[in-house]
């Protein structure tokens, strides 16, 4: 499909974020990845909502894609990465989006609305993080922390091995995930220190002030992001709608039902526009 992309960069505390912009006009969604992943993996699905008439932007956060990698776990945190998402807003000159993502996306997301509610117009949340994910989580993102600082040298190996295969000539999630292996030892450690040991997500009680519209997306058989977290999460938003994935492939391979649902409450998130009427058309 055929969509404008414009790629574009700001400074946030002295570093350097990159984004990508789909689309154009004043409807404006902001997809946030997961985490280790590359802003890339959102490309396909900005591309098509960016198709039915909405700006889609798609941002690389602190220690992620081609935005600045520092090494100083004090950078990272989930409420650091919500004031980095409100600064691309004041950036693009935007009073107000709707905002979400995947995973770290979807919690950076919540941080935000708590933050700064009146900037949030809505909320797109895959796979948020709560807290039936927090055994599997450590599990998962524990080794990279281990890793990261005590065998820096396999990291760098799988790195250069990574970018070593021509991204032209694989399938495009396959490509995703060598760029997700494509890690520095000392900012990946740094990312992932950063997020442990601050708070993953706002507590209960915060999240259900959110009054902000959303709609959850939750996988079954997801050990990482548990269903189970993403109903819990809609039923504790006052204002939320959750929508069950058939697997945890289901929108990256079929994308049409999950993707109506998504268009269908962003057009929600925006009054209807005002019809002309005849005297106005006739310049009255």
């Amino acid at each position: 499909m055929l969509v404008s992309e414009r790629v574009g960069h700001f400074f946030y505390e002295g570093a350097r974020l990159e984004f990508t912009e789909y689309g154009a006009g004043a409807r404006v969604l902001v997809l946030m990845h997961g985490q280790m992943m590359p802003r890339r993996m959102h490309e396909p699905l900005a591309r098509l909502i960016a198709s039915n008439g909405y700006r889609v932007v798609t941002l690389d956060l602190l220690g992620h894609g081609r935005s600045d990698r520092p090494t100083d776990p004090q950078r990272y945190s989930m409420m650091a990465y919500a004031r980095q998402l409100i600064a691309l807003l004041d950036h693009l000159e935007l009073d107000s989006a709707v905002v979400g993502g995947t995973s770290l996306g979807a919690n950076v997301s919540l941080e935000a609305a708590v933050m700064a509610p009146a900037r949030i117009r809505g909320l797109v949340l895959e796979m948020p993080v709560l807290d039936n994910a927090l055994e599997t989580g450590i599990v998962v993102f524990g080794p990279l922390l281990f890793f990261g600082r005590v065998t820096p040298w396999a990291v760098t190996a799988l790195a250069a091995a990574a970018r070593a295969v021509p991204r032209g000539l694989i399938p495009f999630w396959l490509g995703i995930a060598l760029d997700t292996l494509d890690q520095q030892p000392a900012p990946m450690a740094a990312t992932v220190h950063g997020i442990f040991f601050g708070r993953v997500a706002p507590p209960v009680d915060l999240r259900r002030e959110i009054k902000t519209p959303a709609i959850v997306i939750g996988h079954p058989n997801d050990p990482i992001h548990p269903a189970a977290d993403a109903a819990m999460l809609s039923e504790e938003l006052p204002r939320a709608r959750f929508v069950e994935a058939e697997s945890v492939v289901e929108w990256r391979r079929r994308p049409e039902r999950i993707t109506g649902e998504v268009l269908e409450f962003l057009g929600g998130c925006w009054p209807r526009r005002q019809r002309r009427t005849r005297s106005s058309e006739l310049g009255a």
